[in-house]
């Protein structure tokens, strides 16, 4: 595993345990207004933290601890994923995957051998922009082919019997209600779903990439607004991190 960072307590990443999160490095997207991009680009990366030092921390820390959500990056890509799982498992806590849903197979793997508990999958933009809001090369924006992944991922996640949430983080400059009212469509009926306001910092791809992306946040009153259309297909849509 390359783990780029742990995060010891957090009462935000599973919600309703007290957990810590584990970071991997490496993302097969490139989203302009993601806020790890030091987790994303390899020319950013720092040396990665030894796995055993980390599994020793959680284990300390086991009997006070209820999980452990595991993000990134996108940790599917980690070929011993479900190695560095089931020794979480073994310390008898329950684990939270982060994901892009790029991977459908590694999903359902993990499921079908009691690896994970909880997946929260990012819903990037609506079905037409989604390659765009993604940071995918243009030579990939065949929709069909593009959106398969996403499309079994979704699938999977609502009729799987795992506990799940989905979340779409709203840049201004990037996504309009038209992509809202797409998106909600897409998963009408979730059972749990999230907006979240982009936020700049000097971690954000764009950034660290040296372009000038014109991105901001949309006011909590515009983000009233996303949450109305969302919640026409899907009334458990909320929130989060947003003030007033």
């Amino acid at each position: 595993m390359r783990i780029g960072g742990l995060l010891s307590t957090t009462l935000l990443d599973y919600p309703g345990k007290l957990a810590c999160t584990v970071f991997t490095q490496g993302c097969n997207m490139r989203c302009p207004y993601c806020q790890n991009g030091s987790l994303v680009l390899p020319v950013c990366f720092e040396a990665p933290l030894d796995e055993e030092a980390v599994l020793a921390k959680i284990q300390k820390r086991a009997s006070v601890l209820e999980g452990v959500c595991v993000s990134g990056g996108e940790p599917t890509l980690q070929p011993d994923l479900a190695g560095f799982l089931k020794k979480i498992k073994a310390l008898g806590l329950s684990v939270k995957l982060d994901s892009n849903g790029s991977r459908p197979d590694i999903l359902e793997k993990l499921r079908q051998d009691g690896l994970i508990d909880m997946v929260a999958m990012d819903i990037k933009s609506s079905r037409i922009h989604y390659a765009a809001a993604a940071g995918l090369h243009a030579a990939s924006r065949d929709h069909e082919n593009l959106l398969q992944p996403y499309e079994e991922s979704i699938d999977f996640l609502m009729h799987s019997g795992i506990a799940y949430e989905f979340r779409t983080t709203l840049v201004k400059g990037l996504h309009t209600l038209d992509d809202m009212k797409d998106i909600s469509e897409w998963i009408a009926g979730a059972k749990a779903y999230y907006l979240q306001s982009y936020e700049e910092s000097a971690n954000v791809i764009s950034l660290l990439q040296k372009k000038n992306a014109p991105y901001s946040a949309f006011s909590p009153s515009e983000l009233e607004i996303f949450l109305e259309t969302a919640a026409k297909n899907v009334p458990s849509a909320a929130l989060r991190g947003v003030t007033p």
